[in-house]
């Protein structure tokens, strides 16, 4: 007889844990009162393109010690593409031969920003780069950043078949800390 009371005793202590497991468990997913927004700090800045206001969009944020480099790409102060790539008839990209002056205009770009927060290059520890090209952009990385001072960082590349604009053949962004 006892061995039957200690059984029945588990097994309603089982069912007991159960149901508490199982009130436990309701109350996570129950709505919670809303909890005051915190509001985040951001330092925008721009580079005064038309693009920026069309798309709504900042060239960096700075939050914190954190600087955040949308892509840059490879116009110069007035809005125009440095090196264009040619298209053919169909508008498509023909030759992929500007991509070192599009990669080192895009690090300059990229280098304005950092400034107007006190930052240089050698802050930055990630950056993406978009390219049309693989190959095209593995033949002049490696020059174009020696000659910016070789940054040390996380990097990571793709390729995509198209960027914003169809003579583009690099975008690149950026983290940094400061």
């Amino acid at each position: 007889m006892t061995g039957d009371v200690t059984r029945r005793q588990a097994s309603s202590a089982g069912g007991a844990g159960g149901a508490v497991a199982a009130a436990a468990t309701a109350a996570m997913f129950r709505p919670q009162p809303a909890k005051a927004q915190e509001t985040l700090n951001k330092e925008a800045e721009n580079l005064g393109m038309p693009w920026e206001e069309a798309y709504g969009y900042a060239q960096a944020v700075k939050v914190g010690d954190t600087i955040y480099l949308s892509g840059q790409l490879s116009h110069n102060a007035e809005g125009k593409m440095v090196a264009p790539a040619p298209l053919d008839t169909d508008g498509r990209i023909s030759d992929y031969g500007n991509m070192g002056p599009q990669m080192a205009q895009s690090y300059a770009n990229a280098k304005i920003l950092l400034e107007r927060y006190g930052a240089s290059m050698d802050k930055v520890v990630e950056e993406v780069l978009y390219v049309t090209d693989m190959d095209a952009a593995f033949a002049v990385a490696g020059k174009v950043r020696r000659e910016g001072g070789r940054p040390v960082v996380a990097s990571t590349i793709l390729v995509t078949p198209r960027l914003a604009f169809k003579d583009q053949l690099i975008e690149i962004k950026m983290i940094a800390k400061v």
